[in-house]
């Protein structure tokens, strides 16, 4: 969980890159510091893990899914919380998800009207604390 006196640091990742502005505008808006990412391999290739609160990454993506991004980073014991964004609901998508170490799947285009409240519930209830 961020300190009460750090911003959070949420990590996006989007194929689209206007949905990538869009998420980028609506999160910074709400108080979130971003870092945006065209692809998995991109995040995994600039990533260091120090500070990041959130991981937002999109379901349907060329070369890596989201769903294999999530599974990569869980293999790796990141323990961050990962919110998945899909423009094609799907009745599988959930369950996978959960396998995946993924609590929230949110649907576009309405992803906007609660993806803050999301980022802030995977920030405060999923991560361990440090004690």
């Amino acid at each position: 969980m961020p300190s009460p006196n750090r911003t959070p640091l949420v990590y996006v990742v989007d194929d689209d890159t206007d949905v990538l502005g869009s998420l980028r505008f609506l999160l910074e808006t709400d108080g979130f510091c971003v870092r945006t990412f065209r692809s998995g391999e991109a995040l995994l290739n600039a990533m260091t893990m120090g500070g990041v609160d959130c991981f937002v990454i999109d379901y349907k993506m060329p070369g890596m899914s989201g769903i294999d991004l999530a599974s990569l980073l869980r293999r790796r014991d990141i323990d961050t919380p990962i919110i998945l964004i899909t423009g094609h609901p799907d009745s599988s998508i959930p369950a996978k998800a959960a396998v995946a170490g993924i609590r929230h799947v949110l649907v576009k285009p309405h992803v906007e009207d609660s993806l803050s409240s999301h980022i802030w519930d995977a920030i405060n209830t999923e991560r361990p604390s440090a004690s």
